[in-house]
């Protein structure tokens, strides 16, 4: 399988809404989901840090993640909505969408990498584990993730 991942553009934005969409439907179980609100993507297309990567195959968008840099009260980056088509799941997509977030954190100076994932995900949970991910603390129907770096 060949893909590659680079940074999202805004022109990018509808087929991450559509991803987000099927992410929303898959951890929900529905089909009936709703997006981002308009607009919302547009925080990372502005060059402050945070920002979205995508995974391409054949020039269609076929995963992201969108990556938050938080400095109070602590350094640190949040990744926040992450999926990969569900035709294009357990082909290494995932963790290489993880690594390059990784490699960004790194290179900014970020000493650690957070993230949430529902306690009904149990792929989700044993792909974050295997790259090393610990628990930091249950939040009820999620439990937020950290990886030191």
């Amino acid at each position: 399988m060949n893909f590659t991942i680079r940074k999202a553009e805004k022109c990018d934005a509808d087929d991450i809404s559509k991803l987000f969409v099927e992410m929303l439907c898959t951890i929900h179980g529905t089909t009936d989901e709703q997006g981002y609100d308009e607009g919302y993507l547009d925080k990372y297309f502005l060059g402050t840090g945070d920002l979205i990567f995508i995974a391409e195959s054949e020039d269609r968008i076929i995963g992201f993640l969108s990556v938050e840099v938080h400095n109070d009260p602590q350094d640190y980056i949040y990744l926040d909505d992450f999926s990969v088509t569900e035709r294009y799941r357990d082909l290494g997509i995932g963790t290489a969408l993880l690594r390059k977030a990784e490699d960004y954190a790194s290179n900014i100076g970020m000493p650690a990498i957070l993230l949430h994932v529902e306690k009904t995900n149990t792929q989700a949970f044993g792909l974050y584990r295997r790259i090393g991910f610990r628990e930091f603390r249950d939040d009820g129907t999620r439990i937020l993730l950290v990886k030191d770096l």
